[in-house]
């Protein structure tokens, strides 16, 4: 399997943050895979920031959900991220992540994505 995030490039802040992953050999609809988002900002862990699963059901670390959306296009194997109102605190590494059970085992090479104005 290979994810493979999209380059948004510079996001301004207020503006919302649109990333598409693409998924290639397997398909997101396959039981019972669960596809995450998670970043990283600079010199900090992990964040996990939703998933959507092979159902299409969502769901969405708390402290983020007021902002994040997380939807999918079955028919190109992609799933996205939005999120909204960005400030400069949103600047980190975005990957994209296929879960199954309690481990993420695949992970995409990751997009940066600075909020500056």
């Amino acid at each position: 399997v290979q994810l493979q995030e999209s380059v948004p490039g510079l996001v301004k802040p207020s503006q919302t943050l649109s990333l598409i992953c693409t998924v290639s050999g397997v398909s997101i609809t396959t039981k019972y895979y669960g596809w995450s988002w998670i970043r990283q900002p600079p010199g900090k862990g992990l964040e996990w920031m939703g998933a959507i699963d092979y159902s299409g059901s969502t769901s969405y670390s708390p402290s983020l959900k007021s902002r994040t959306s997380i939807s999918r296009d079955t028919s190109n194997n992609q799933f996205t991220l939005q999120l909204s109102s960005v400030t400069p605190e949103d600047t980190a590494r975005y990957y994209c992540v296929r879960g199954f059970g309690l481990a993420w085992d695949s992970w995409g090479q990751g997009t940066q994505v600075t909020v500056s104005s």
